[in-house]
């Protein structure tokens, strides 16, 4: 039986809501955007993928990029609001935000719920606390597990992974990868850490403070990482980065490849 299609309608925000800027990230580059969306161009974007959608699937709006939650509160539900006038005419099917576990609090939880938000995607990266400090991450592993048990309450829980990071091996990649699973998230999206021109990632790159993966080794600990998923009835529903131009044009090095789950799958 065929699998109904769904659509997803990507409102970007880079850098938004974000406390702290970590090594490796450089959202521009990976987006294309610059700067937080209007009002006025949150609906446009809704409106113009509603007009041409021909499926019969879920649709959703799905804000991505930053940490949404890290957002100012009335900022925030204005944004929720816009989407969740669509829900009530029953043109989108749900709502979905990206952010990061140390901006999921009693407030934040109360106004997800109250506008309808069912799917967060929560930007995990690491369950390795020294490899979240090297990486600025600004929060440890038991900040996530308090996160995910939050969000499940309401809401369908997917989790985000950068296999990697400063201070990563083959073991604390794994062991992240076991972590995650207990944690039993809907969904999973790995994403092998790239340098990234203008980031921290690539200062530390180039004064010798970071060795970034060969594609052949993180092809082979992903294959790991893509079996255990699959065991434990996880799905990845993306592994490596969209080869946008604008990460192309900002990528500096790293374990890129334009099929990059292709690679993983042929291994």
């Amino acid at each position: 039986m065929a699998r109904k299609k769904q659509l997803v309608i990507p409102v970007f925000m880079p850098f938004g809501g974000c406390p702290v800027r970590c090594v490796f990230c450089n959202q521009a580059s990976i987006t294309g955007e610059k700067g937080l969306p209007g009002a006025d161009e949150v609906a446009h974007t809704i409106e113009s993928h509603l007009a041409t959608w021909k499926g019969v699937g879920r649709k959703e709006v799905a804000f991505y990029g930053g940490s949404f939650t890290g957002l100012p509160l009335d900022v925030q539900s204005g944004y929720l609001e816009i989407a969740g006038r669509y829900l009530k005419a029953r043109l989108l099917d749900g709502v979905r935000i990206s952010t990061r576990p140390d901006y999921v609090d009693d407030p934040v939880v109360d106004c997800l719920i109250r506008h309808g938000v069912t799917t967060v995607e929560l930007g995990v990266q690491s369950m390795d606390d020294e490899v979240l400090r090297l990486s600025g991450r600004g929060h440890d592993s038991r900040c996530t597990e308090e996160a995910v048990e939050k969000l499940k309450r309401f809401a369908s829980v997917g989790l985000q992974f950068m296999p990697g990071l400063p201070g990563d091996t083959v073991e604390t990649i794994l062991e992240t990868a076991e972590k995650i699973i207990t944690l039993s998230p809907e969904f999973a999206r790995v994403y092998p850490v790239l340098v990234l021109k203008n980031t921290p990632l690539e200062n530390m790159y180039r004064n010798g403070g970071y060795a970034p993966w060969a594609l052949d080794d993180m092809v082979s600990v992903c294959r790991k990482i893509s079996g255990m998923f699959k065991k434990a009835g996880i799905p990845i529903v993306r592994m490596g980065l969209h080869p946008s131009n604008d990460l192309i044009e900002n990528l500096v090095c790293g374990p890129f490849h334009p099929s990059f789950r292709q690679l993983v799958e042929n291994a």
